[in-house]
């Protein structure tokens, strides 16, 4: 059999009207590893080993909205204050998304300066007592 040819996913690019607002915005406010820039209107970012490529619309049918882009985060409630503290407009607080047999999502949402929807996410342990006593996890 074949290997698929699709490994993983390396790099996404999010278009922006303006480069510079969106880099200071990853940067400053969602705290993302800056990796480079190439040019005044093409800058990188590192998340979780995949690139966030920042850049212009090269042609009008790529001046939309995104897809929505989901950021893996340890505490939502902590990534969640941090943000909004910084100047991120909220669109919605962490809430339960849906129970898992051994964990809960959690998912918050936020607006980038172009008003570009992305949000925060979080898989919350169900049974953390239980593992840390070496004992059962109960089966949904």
């Amino acid at each position: 059999m074949n290997a698929a040819p699709v490994k993983s996913i390396r790099q996404i690019a999010l278009t922006t009207k303006s480069v510079p607002a969106l880099v200071a915005f990853y940067r400053d406010v969602v705290e993302l590893k800056h990796l480079f820039d190439a040019g005044p209107n093409l800058s990188f970012f590192d998340v979780g080993g995949v690139r966030l490529m920042l850049t212009l619309p090269s042609s009008p049918e790529l001046d939309h909205a995104p897809s929505l882009f989901y950021y893996l985060v340890d505490d939502i409630d902590a990534a969640h204050a941090t943000l909004k503290s910084r100047g991120a407009r909220e669109e919605r607080p962490p809430g339960l998304t849906a129970k898992m047999p051994d964990h809960e999502l959690w998912t918050s949402f936020f607006r980038d300066p172009d008003g570009n929807l992305f949000a925060l996410m979080c898989e919350k342990d169900r049974w953390p007592e239980e593992r840390a006593k070496g004992g059962a996890v109960p089966t949904l």
